[in-house]
């Protein structure tokens, strides 16, 4: 396997909104972004490029998975620097990441776009400042990793986009620690990356949602198994988010009592070609079970370069 292959990000983002979780547009992780890389592993000292092309039509599903009426369609680009300093930690390998995605949303009620919903913005800016990985016995490599997500997005729930679009990012701090395990052997990469995600209380206060509110913890993971054959890498991914505990509004949980709280389930197919300078890697992903969320197929095209 290229060494470009082993770059893994725990950086990824997600855009999601909830039939009863009105005011929390976006989960942190960007569900199956992480499918295709080595999630234990760690590329050789350098700096390194990573760009995710992020495509996906969706439908707003209720507790028991039944439609709308509501359609989204959105596109995000998440340009990411990773810089692998050569250093080692605790007997790891130690890198640092920085991502600011972009993304573009388009909120249709009853399959007609609302004048004016298509909105672009920033997201919040995600820093990693530390990656550890652990190369064990039998090809295994095991990567601890915390992101945290900076309450800077260019637009929130709270500042909405035109027309009732949705915003751009979240309107408060995660912290997202994260645990990714990987058998990389004679060409295959067998991957798991794990996400918990603490969510800060969003306390932005405006005439049209006066109060404070408390997105649940989340936790998210993706799934890799595949086999590099000369250039090019076949296999498949998949991936699961979670919404542990119930969002809460001024400190009381909301959503009705019967009702479960977010969960979305995909999987699909993962191809990729080594070019030299620069490696591709596309996914698309079926969605197989979703409840109270978006839910829908999604494409990501990957780009790795190596810069030094």
């Amino acid at each position: 396997m290229k060494k470009a292959m082993y770059v893994a990000l725990a950086a990824a983002i997600t855009l999601s909104a909830g039939n009863a979780f009105a005011d929390e547009l976006w989960n942190p992780h960007l569900r199956g972004t992480d499918e295709g890389l080595a999630a234990g592993a760690l590329p050789p000292q350098g700096v390194y490029f990573i760009d995710d092309a992020y495509m996906g039509s969706w439908k707003q599903l209720t507790d028991k998975g039944n439609f709308t009426g509501t359609k989204l369609d959105v596109f995000v680009d998440i340009p990411i620097l990773l810089w692998n300093p050569g250093i080692k930690l605790l007997g790891a390998d130690y890198a640092v990441a920085i991502a600011q995605p972009f993304d573009y949303t388009n909120v249709y009620s009853n399959g007609v776009a609302g004048t004016g919903n298509g909105h672009v913005g920033t997201f919040n800016t995600v820093v990693i400042p530390g990656m550890l990985s652990w190369a064990l016995p039998y090809d295994f490599h095991v990567k601890g990793s915390l992101a945290v997500y900076v309450d800077d997005a260019s637009s929130t729930p709270a500042y909405p986009a035109p027309a009732g679009g949705a915003g751009a990012g979240n309107g408060f701090w995660t912290v997202e620690p994260g645990l990714g395990i990987s058998w990389l052997h004679s060409g295959w990469n067998v991957s798991a990356q794990f996400m918990y995600d603490f969510n800060t209380e969003d306390s932005s206060i405006t005439v049209a949602r006066p109060y404070k509110y408390d997105s649940g913890d989340q936790f998210a993971a993706d799934y890799t198994v595949t086999k590099a054959l000369g250039k090019w890498t076949v296999g498949a991914g998949a991936y699961q988010e979670n919404q542990i505990e119930k969002d809460k509004k001024n400190g009381t949980s909301i959503g009705c009592t019967t009702c479960g709280t977010r969960e979305t389930y995909g999987a699909g197919p993962i191809v990729g070609y080594d070019f030299g300078a620069i490696n591709l890697q596309a996914t698309y992903n079926f969605d197989i079970m979703t409840h109270n969320d978006f839910g829908g197929d999604f494409f990501n095209l990957r780009a790795i370069v190596p810069l030094y």
